[in-house]
């Protein structure tokens, strides 16, 4: 589970991904229609999960009302 940043405009991006390097890369060259608009990006926040089920509920639940509090409480310092 990993949490981008747009250099652009600061927006945040979250998701999951095995290959946490090629998809990185995959949003900053643009192959992923969700990101491309806000390239480039950088990684702010990851967590490695032993289940892939794991990841996706963490993933999902960071997208939740109470995982977005959550998530900029945690990262405060950073998204300042």
């Amino acid at each position: 589970m990993y949490i981008l940043r747009s250099l652009k405009n600061k927006k945040l991006y979250i998701g999951q991904s095995p290959d946490i390097k090629a998809r990185i890369a995959s949003h900053n060259n643009g192959e992923n229609k969700a990101t491309k608009p806000n390239i480039p990006y950088e990684l702010i926040f990851y967590s490695g999960f032993k289940s892939e089920k794991d990841a996706i509920t963490c993933e999902k639940y960071f997208k939740t009302t109470a995982g977005w509090k959550r998530l900029h409480r945690m990262l405060e310092d950073t998204l300042k």
